[in-house]
């Protein structure tokens, strides 16, 4: 345990030395490219699905949920993963399965004039999509944690989530101008190669030590991370919506699919950037409370907006809000945590989120189908409300349960 406490005191040594983006530029690098997979697929699969394959928007909320619901399984696995054998295997081990995922694709197209086989076998892709983006995002996060150290837990989480999101943001063009000049089949190649890639660019890339004190029980960082993990999963029901049905409602009112979700991954990561050490400083429960309203408003002005203008200020306020959403409820999550279990904390804190994307997304495709898209930002707007009660809840405690157990010194 002394030799990694003594690599963990070189590390941050490193850090102070070089600076906190110099020490965290290569892990944001990994995570852009391999999430770039996901995000060129983001405004093109629900395309795919309703107007290659044929399926209502039910069929498109569970392709796109499916990821997600896959990753519910896998985040305890790859956290105690990262924390066992270390963050650089964790990544590694989530890139060589979001290959498999690709291959998954190209598999999808040779069954095309048999819809039904073709979307189960996409689905089979997403589900590898959902348990390699695990181990990717959460030996992400952990290798963050571990190189700036707790007293720095929002700004590692926000800048290496802004890096995904960038991917995101220039995911969403490059995928609508490869499915609209070669189809899904460059999407697929694209899932495939990108992942294979990125290994070339992790390798080289120094380990941090892994955990050698006893893991804590799941019981007990469940303890720890429940309560924010709800109100982060339902602030995240609106980014559900952004991700599965912004496209399909922004073409239904005759606008370009892909400028919704660009916009709210352009405000969003400028806001990371810019403001992502507010939790550290201020404490998550109270960003968290500000910036769920703000998402709500925007998810509103999205609903009402008769065009195009008010609708990208709406995706954009969705995107300023959800940004430090995500982070400041881990703050308040992860602090709690046992230190030498912080990336199963990360692991369990992120399930949550999984849950309201992989069973909240088909749930919102079957609201459309009966009440139309629009309703879809209603129920995500009300839905982001409720998670702003919840920090103001954590906040005030009014009771045991919300209130934060006391913090580690490590």
């Amino acid at each position: 345990m002394g030799t990694n406490e003594n690599k963990l005191g070189a590390l941050r040594q490193t850090v102070r030395q070089r600076g906190a983006v110099a020490a965290l530029l290569p892990i944001m690098a990994t995570v852009f490219v391999a999430f770039l997979v996901i995000g060129t697929a983001m405004p093109v699969l629900p395309l795919h699905v309703h107007r290659g394959l044929g399926f209502g928007t039910f069929f498109v909320g569970l392709v796109a949920g499916s990821q997600f619901a896959a990753a519910i399984i896998s985040r305890v696995w790859a956290g105690r993963h990262a924390d066992a054998r270390g963050p650089k295997i964790a990544v590694m081990t989530g890139l060589m399965v979001a290959a498999a995922a690709g291959l998954m694709y190209l598999l999808s197209l040779l069954f095309a004039n048999a819809p039904a086989i073709s979307v189960t076998i996409l689905l089979l892709g997403r589900a590898l999509l959902g348990i390699g983006e695990s181990f990717i995002i959460t030996g992400a996060q952990s290798w963050g944690l571990a190189t700036l150290g707790l007293q720095n837990t929002g700004r590692a989480l926000a800048w290496v989530g802004s890096a995904m999101f960038a991917a995101f943001a220039l995911g969403a063009p490059a995928g609508s101008a490869l499915y609209a000049g070669y189809g899904f089949a460059a999407i697929a190649l694209t899932t495939t190669v990108l992942p294979i890639g990125t290994l070339l660019l992790v390798a080289p890339l120094p380990r941090v030590p892994s955990a050698r004190r006893e893991p804590a029980r799941l019981m007990n960082v469940m303890t720890a991370v429940w309560v924010p993990g709800v109100a982060s999963a339902l602030s995240s029901v609106g980014f559900g919506a952004i991700t599965a049905f912004s496209a399909l409602l922004f073409v239904a009112r005759g606008w370009a699919a892909w400028p919704a979700f660009t916009t709210f991954a352009a405000a969003f990561i400028l806001t990371r950037l810019s403001l992502g050490h507010l939790a550290d400083r201020f404490g998550g429960a109270k960003v968290a409370r500000i910036c769920a309203l703000v998402e709500a408003a925007g998810l509103g002005l999205i609903w009402l907006s008769p065009s195009l203008a008010p609708a990208l200020i709406g995706a954009a306020l969705t995107g300023f809000g959800y940004s430090l959403v995500y982070p400041a409820f881990a703050v308040e999550a992860v602090r709690s945590a046992p230190p030498q279990s912080r990336g199963l904390a990360m692991g369990a804190y992120t399930a949550f989120l999984d849950v309201a994307l992989g069973f909240g997304t088909p749930a919102l495709g079957l609201l459309a189908d009966f009440t139309g898209l629009g309703m879809v930002f209603v129920a995500s707007m009300l839905a982001a409300v409720v998670a702003a009660g919840i920090a103001a809840a954590i906040l005030h405690p009014r009771h045991t349960a919300c209130r934060r157990p006391a913090l580690p010194n490590s």
